[in-house]
């Protein structure tokens, strides 16, 4: 069984964050290990806390699973100061995965600061280099590559600028734009892919920006490549807002285990 490394915060509300990662892993056939890098108190209607594990103590979970098991791709998420940022880094360059996949988690639905500003530059020169596929949404793409994005051609644009920070490829998440589909936007190798799915009408969507990032580590760790792990973690998470869970009292979660 492929074995995949998230790197994350933890969601006591179970919907977002390590907790997403790890069900989305397990739904789609991997084995999931994880490194905690924060802990947030969190639900459906808000994230109210947070708390930042020490260096010392993420450094260790990755030495610990780096060198006892096989990593076949490694997925980020929350990586909240400067000093996490530089250390998740450190350890990838060391440890070389073959893949990692960098979902830049800046802020939650709520407005909860879950990436520091002052993150956002070593964000860009230390870990995006790095990743195999950065997954920003909207909001994450107009920050790194300081533009409005108001459409998909204005996605493009921004895909460009932030695959110019070095790393392979680009998926400009599009479920924040108005129009009648969902359009993600991938930039990788001078090509563009476009990935098209439904409108679901729900308020339920906590958690699915991890659950895609994570969706599609796994996809790329049993062999797919990128196009194709992108477009069947697509149908995945797409499927798994169709099934979202009606609970809580803010924006459910999305369903993971929606085939089972």
């Amino acid at each position: 069984m492929k074995q995949i490394l998230t790197i994350a915060g933890s969601d006591s509300g179970g919907g977002a964050g390590i907790q997403a990662d790890i069900k989305a892993i397990s739904a789609n056939g991997g084995y999931a290990m994880s490194a905690i890098t924060s802990v947030t108190a969190q639900n459906t209607v808000a994230v109210t806390d947070a708390f930042d594990l020490p260096i010392s103590l993420i450094e260790a979970q990755l030495d610990a699973v780096f060198t006892d098991f096989d990593v076949a791709s490694v997925k980020t998420g929350m990586l909240s100061s400067p000093a996490i940022v530089k250390a998740v880094a450190a350890k990838l360059k060391a440890y070389a995965p073959s893949t990692i996949v960098v979902d830049p988690v800046m802020i939650s639905k709520s407005k909860f600061p879950l990436l520091k500003e002052e993150a956002i530059d070593s964000l860009k020169t230390a870990l995006i280099p790095l990743a195999t596929v950065i997954t920003p949404n909207i909001y994450e793409a107009e920050l790194l590559a300081q533009r409005d994005i108001r459409n998909t051609d204005a996605a493009k644009s921004a895909a460009e600028t932030i695959a110019e920070l070095g790393c392979h490829a680009v998926l400009v998440k599009g479920g924040h734009l108005t129009g009648n589909t969902a359009t993600d936007v991938l930039y990788c190798n001078g090509e563009w892919t476009f990935f098209e799915a439904e409108w679901v009408e729900t308020e339920n969507t906590h958690g699915t920006g991890c659950t895609y990032s994570a969706a599609i580590a796994t996809q790329l760790a049993h062999g797919k490549d990128l196009v194709d792990a992108i477009r069947i973690a697509k149908a995945y998470i797409t499927g798994a807002i169709q099934h979202a869970l009606d609970i809580g009292h803010g924006h459910g979660p999305t369903n993971h285990f929606f085939r089972a």
